[in-house]
């Protein structure tokens, strides 16, 4: 299936004629960007992105350099000053430190928005570590039901860092109990994605040694809940609302199939079955020796979702905030008082309360180029359609401008893990980016593959070699494009994963688990990224410049406006290219 998120419009027969409409343009407004003296307007400008492809040493966990990849092999061998590794994780996507692992909504933020903000997880330990986040209306909002009522702490258990930390949830229970919450419940969701398999068990440990403590000084705490994350409530794009679905009935209702007397209990068991992983946990709900649920969300309660990044918290916060909510049966919805750790979608003000602010990202590439009669094409599958949108676009829904833009998702498989189906939909598309270009109605065409992301983070090595096969076929089929056209190509990625497929130790080596098999890494990686710059329409002379060594994915954004025919705006990171007079 297929999405088209755009009015029917009437286009001009090709690019070249498109700059003689102009929306929105004030000579004299802050959107016009100035011409670029060298590089000429017009051109087609294809903007591929590579989910989760990493450059490392070749070797046979590194699932990239082991796939048949020839063209992405060509980019790389081809032409030494039109190819270069970017940054792509920590400090250089605003994450606090340069341990901390990149992730696709980071990095499409600052692909698009041209600058570094300070993102979720730095956000939320500024304010947690300074206790603003308890002076601030959202905590106020919902400490009003502390009276009456139990907080409810819904949340991926985990120290990734890309959805949520550990440390984190520590000190909002602390700091909750310390002002005046007197009953909690927490609805783990279990992570081994982002972290090992298996490190559920260590994580609902050490949260249980923090209720054992809250308990002895008089605050009723306890895990009510949990299930595995891409199982329970963490669906994102609509992908599968059934998944939210079982999060509300063991959350809400405190039902689910597997009832245990604790959640250490309940992930042994559940983990003991053939073929568990932590990711796709069962929901599962605690018990008290009547066999009843020990914590289902009730009028009168708080709720707040403590994971910071956005994309597979916004399914949950409708169904918990939405009164005409219809995508499924809700059968009981309790009057609380409902908090995100953030504001997950800005543009639809969701959720309306909220214990930290997200970063304000203006004035991003996409809003600028639009104002400056640039036409552009979105598009991927339903699990990334979100990143060339909404995260492109700084967190922001919808269109800035429908006339000038369209948006094409194409349905995920939904029902299967991603390995089943390695190829996923990068075939289609590569079709649909391929008719945009020959279309001529575009001037910017931007696709993200989910390919090695996705896959990769099945752990499944055999099938995400045919992941990064498929991204690759996917990407010559919109460089043949390119070329019919006169256009140019920029390829890039987000962040690392299908590169490195392995646990290691401090010296590089494969790590060993207790049966002495490789332990797999299903999660990103701290690698660096390519971009590759090309096609008949790149101008002579252009050329990855030498002076910036550590560029990262925000430079992106002013070399692609570049390549529009502009200079970017002032403060934007600067641009990795140049135009060297031959």
């Amino acid at each position: 299936m297929v999405v088209v998120w755009m009015p029917s419009l009437s286009f001009p027969r090709s690019v070249d004629h498109l700059f003689i409409h102009t929306y929105y343009i004030d000579m004299g407004s802050t959107w016009k960007l100035e011409d670029h003296p060298k590089l000429p307007k017009g051109k087609i400008v294809a903007m591929v992105v590579l989910d989760g492809w990493g450059e490392a040493k070749p070797n046979k966990y590194n699932c990239i350099a082991t796939a048949d990849t020839p063209t992405m092999d060509s980019l790389k061998n081809g032409a030494p000053d039109k190819w270069r590794l970017m940054r792509a994780h920590g400090t250089a996507v605003g994450l606090p430190t340069d341990d901390d692992m990149g992730n696709s909504e980071v990095g499409h933020n600052a692909l698009g928005a041209g600058r570094i903000f300070a993102q979720g997880a730095k956000l939320c330990d500024l304010a947690l570590e300074s206790g603003k986040i308890f002076e601030g209306d959202g905590f106020k909002y919902i400490k009003e039901s502390f009276a009456s009522g139990t907080l409810h702490l819904i949340g991926l258990l985990s120290d990734g860092g890309v959805h949520s930390r550990l440390d984190q949830l520590q000190l909002l229970l602390k700091g909750a109990a310390q002002h005046g919450a007197k009953r909690i419940r927490i609805h783990v969701l279990t992570d081994g994605r982002d972290v090992s398999d298996g490190s559920s068990v260590g994580f609902v440990e050490t949260i249980e040694n923090d209720l054992t403590q809250l308990r002895e000084k008089g605050v009723d705490a306890k895990i009510a809940s949990g299930g595995g994350r891409m199982h329970v409530t963490m669906d994102r794009y609509e992908n599968d609302w059934n998944v939210v679905k079982r999060g509300w009935e063991a959350q809400v209702l405190g039902e689910a199939p597997h009832k245990f007397k604790s959640a250490l209990e309940a992930i042994k068991t559940l983990r003991a079955e053939p073929n568990a992983n932590d990711q796709y946990l069962p929901p599962f709900v605690i018990v008290d020796e009547n066999n009843k649920a020990v914590g289902p969300i009730v009028d009168g309660d708080a709720v707040v979702t403590f994971n910071y990044r956005a994309d597979r918290m916004v399914m949950a916060a409708k169904a918990f905030e939405y009164e005409n909510f219809d995508k499924f049966d809700r059968v009981r919805v309790p009057k609380i008082r409902y908090a995100g750790m953030l504001q997950y979608d800005g543009e639809l003000k969701l959720p309306s309360h909220y214990l930290v602010s997200p970063p304000e990202i203006d004035r991003t590439s996409g809003e600028y180029l639009t104002h400056n009669g640039v036409r552009t094409y979105a598009c991927s599958e339903t699990v990334k359609f979100g990143h060339v949108t909404f995260f492109w676009n700084g967190n922001r829904s919808g269109y800035f401008n429908a006339e000038m833009e369209e948006y094409v998702e194409i349905q995920s498989d939904v029902g299967i893990t991603f390995n089943v189906q390695p190829k996923m939909k990068a075939l289609e598309i590569a079709e649909k980016a391929r008719d945009a270009i020959l279309s001529r109605k575009f001037h910017q065409v931007r696709v993200n593959l989910p390919n090695g992301d996705m896959v990769g983070h099945t752990g499944d090595i055999e099938a995400t070699v045919v992941a990064c096969k498929a991204a690759d076929e996917a990407v010559k089929i919109i460089l043949d494009a390119v070329e019919q056209v006169g256009g140019i190509y920029v390829v890039t990625a987000d962040h690392g994963n299908a590169e490195d497929m392995v646990k290691r130790d401090k010296k590089g080596e494969p790590l060993l688990d207790k049966d002495g098999k490789v332990s797999i890494l299903t999660s990103h990686t701290l690698e660096p990224v390519p971009v590759a710059i090309g096609g008949p329409g790149l101008s002579p002379g252009v050329k990855f410049r030498k002076d910036v060594p550590q560029g990262g994915l925000a430079n992106v954004a002013a070399t692609v406006m570049n390549l529009h025919g502009f200079v970017a705006p002032s403060d934007y990171e600067t641009t990795l290219i140049e135009v060297v007079d031959n």
